[in-house]
């Protein structure tokens, strides 16, 4: 055989090598059951197919949405906080790059590397499992589907998002007490800082609007991901559009969740290398919860409910005869 090969193409080679003349000691049914073994357990060719879009939403609508809706309070309170700690770790990972990257590779560049980075946050969600608040946004399509009401899927949202809220907050303290953003001489600390305090600055309109951009992006990564067989597939699925919302600039209630808080326990610091004159007093719980989380967190469920989990529903589930 030449490579590449397919499974069916070896089955069909060893069946090819049994019909020749063998040497008596070879045992009886050797080859036939080896060519059934390798036959049985060979996968179909479809199985190396990704998921339509229809199939996907049929998937959401009616198993993945339910599946969410009928999890236990504990379990979604503990994927909840595993889910805010792995945002938190790409968020960690995106404030050490990009805390010297502009001046390396330009502004253009270094927001490319820190998307980059950050994707390991969902990229660990999807994949090692948690439960996330933005792509939960996603359970839209099942309460579409009337698979169950409103009041369950924003209680579901509600717990998600306090559970996230939680583990965020809980890796932000574990990093400032590790002491590790006094690297490069407080530069990642100073870069920390810089980034709360940007965020608790946005007017509420631009906060609003940049989440409806991010959580339209980071859905279709989850969309995705859905989409592909192989884990392979779900990193490139889940890589590009959250390099993507970086990149560009919109923000993430879960994400924010950890880059403010750490700002704030970074902001008593003395020593850190911040721009002369700096304006911090919006640093504060008023700042973080009101000014910037209201606005993105409003902006995240428009992008994510409406732009991707609604419209997806009303193309591929409503037409098929869904309710």
């Amino acid at each position: 055989m030449t490579k590449p090969f397919t499974p069916d193409e070896i089955v069909k080679a060893v069946d090819r090598a049994m019909d020749r003349p063998r040497a008596g000691w070879v045992p009886p049914g050797t080859f036939k059951n080896l060519a059934d073994a390798i036959r049985d357990s060979a996968p179909s060719p479809a199985s190396f197919e990704h998921r339509s879009p229809q199939a996907v939403a049929e998937t959401v609508t009616k198993a993945i949405g339910v599946k969410k809706a009928m999890l236990p309070v504990i379990n979604m309170l503990i994927l909840g906080a595993l889910a805010g700690a792995y945002i938190g770790f790409g968020a960690a990972l995106a404030t050490l790059v990009s805390h010297d990257a502009a001046s390396k590779v330009g502004v253009g560049l270094a927001q490319v590397f820190t998307g980059a980075v950050f994707s390991v946050g969902l990229m660990l969600v999807v994949i090692a499992g948690a439960e996330l608040f933005t792509g939960n946004n996603l359970m839209i399509a099942s309460v579409l589907g009337k698979e169950y009401g409103m009041g369950r899927m924003l209680g579901r949202w509600g717990w998600v998002y306090l559970a996230n809220l939680a583990g965020s907050v809980a890796l932000a303290y574990i990093m400032y007490e590790s002491g590790l953003w006094k690297t490069a001489s407080g530069a990642v600390g100073a870069r920390a800082i810089a980034i709360a305090s940007a965020k608790v600055n946005l007017p509420f309109w631009e906060a609003f609007f940049r989440g409806i951009g991010c959580n339209w992006l980071v859905c279709l990564a989850v969309w995705m991901a859905l989409s592909a067989k192989e884990v392979a597939g779900k990193v490139l699925s889940i890589f590009f559009p959250i390099m993507a919302f970086v990149a560009l600039g919109y923000e993430h209630c879960v994400a924010n969740m950890y880059f403010i808080p750490m700002g704030m326990f970074l902001k008593g610091e003395v020593g850190l290398p911040l721009p002369v004159g700096m304006d911090l007093s919006a640093l504060n719980w008023w700042g973080f919860l009101i000014s910037n989380l209201v606005p993105v967190t409003l902006g995240n469920i428009v992008g994510g409910s409406i732009f991707v989990g609604s419209a997806y529903w009303w193309v591929y589930v409503r037409e098929k005869g869904g309710n």
